[in-house]
């Protein structure tokens, strides 16, 4: 098996000047080769929709001392699009990205996300780029002209990214950059804003819920990132005239982390956030004393706790995505 990987697994070097045209899926040499290539038999034959990693491959692994472990698994793929047999429509693989934090026992609600090759590759050549000594020692999967959708290289291609992930989440200059966060929550995030710009909230919130979960496995409580998907998902449970039935709940944990706060560039959100939530307070008939005492004490400290920007106006400051504003 080692010896197998070693030889897919080829170290990746990219030239800092050129743009990888031998690695693009779309470079017009591999679409030319792979016109010339004439289809064997065993080519021909139809291939699984999808791979699965067998159950008995990768077991479960409680941590001695009960500390909690980062884990990024890839057990599904699924080769797209699905049912399709004209050879003239471009495949791909989407792979099935689980993160959990296990302790002793499994992580009962891991995060879930879909990638595809390219989305791996170009988080690694970024990274490789910005930071290229802690790559030294990584391999990445090269990419290949024939048998994209063997089984044997997506069974490798899993076990390569699962290591890259869990090589880059270890290292706090690679889990803290920028196209780590991108690679973690962009196309969700993306979505649910466009969701939230044609006001279908009940669609964009599972997916800030998801982005939650993620972010909160990968990066500390009161992170900038995960401060941030607490706050968005408030302002989409409470932009609606009847609150989202999770609004309450979403709105206790994010006053709960904005508590103790560190980054003094985060305090826009929190005067923002703590007028909605007296807001829905005010709706659910709860007391409001904690949430305007609060207020009062941070005026008294010379703090303007009056200004009437909104909740998403503040995110949108400081993380400028397509919500309407």
């Amino acid at each position: 098996m080692h010896a197998v990987m070693a030889k897919r697994l080829l170290p990746h070097q990219p030239s800092m000047d050129e743009p990888y045209p031998e690695e693009d899926p779309d470079s017009p040499a591999i679409e030319a080769a792979a016109l010339a290539i004439q289809p064997t038999a065993a080519d021909q034959q139809p291939e699984k929709a999808f791979w699965e990693r067998l159950k008995g491959n990768r077991k479960f692994q409680p941590t001695a001392d009960g500390s909690s472990q980062l884990r990024f698994e890839i057990m599904l793929a699924h080769i797209m699009p699905r049912d399709i047999v004209d050879a003239k429509i471009k495949r791909f693989v989407v792979y099935e990205l689980t993160v959990r934090q296990d302790t002793n026992v499994m992580d009962e609600q891991p995060a879930k996300i879909e990638r595809r090759y390219t989305d791996f590759r170009e988080l690694y050549q970024c990274l490789k780029r910005e930071q290229p000594q802690a790559l030294n020692n990584i391999s990445f999967p090269s990419k290949v002209l024939m048998g994209n959708f063997s089984p044997e290289l997506i069974g490798e291609r899993s076990i390569a990214f699962e290591d890259f992930l869990t090589h880059v989440a270890g290292q706090v200059k690679l889990r803290d950059s920028e196209p780590f966060l991108r690679f973690l929550q962009h196309e969700e995030l993306t979505k649910a804003c466009q969701y939230l710009d044609e006001r279908r909230n009940e669609m964009a919130i599972p997916l800030l819920e998801n982005c939650f979960r993620l972010l909160n496995k990968v990066y500390m409580n009161r992170s900038r990132p995960v401060l941030l998907i607490l706050c968005r998902l408030v302002a989409a449970c409470t932009a609606s005239p009847v609150p989202h039935h999770s609004a309450e709940r979403w709105a206790l944990l994010a006053l709960s982390r904005f508590d103790t706060l560190c980054d003094i560039d985060l305090l826009p959100l929190y005067i923002p956030l703590l007028h909605t939530c007296a807001h829905l307070w005010w709706q659910r008939g709860l007391d409001q004393k904690p949430i305007t005492d609060r207020l009062t004490e941070m005026s008294k400290q010379g703090i303007n706790t009056a200004n009437i920007t909104s909740l998403v106006q503040a995110i949108h400051k400081l993380d400028p995505r397509t919500e309407t504003i």
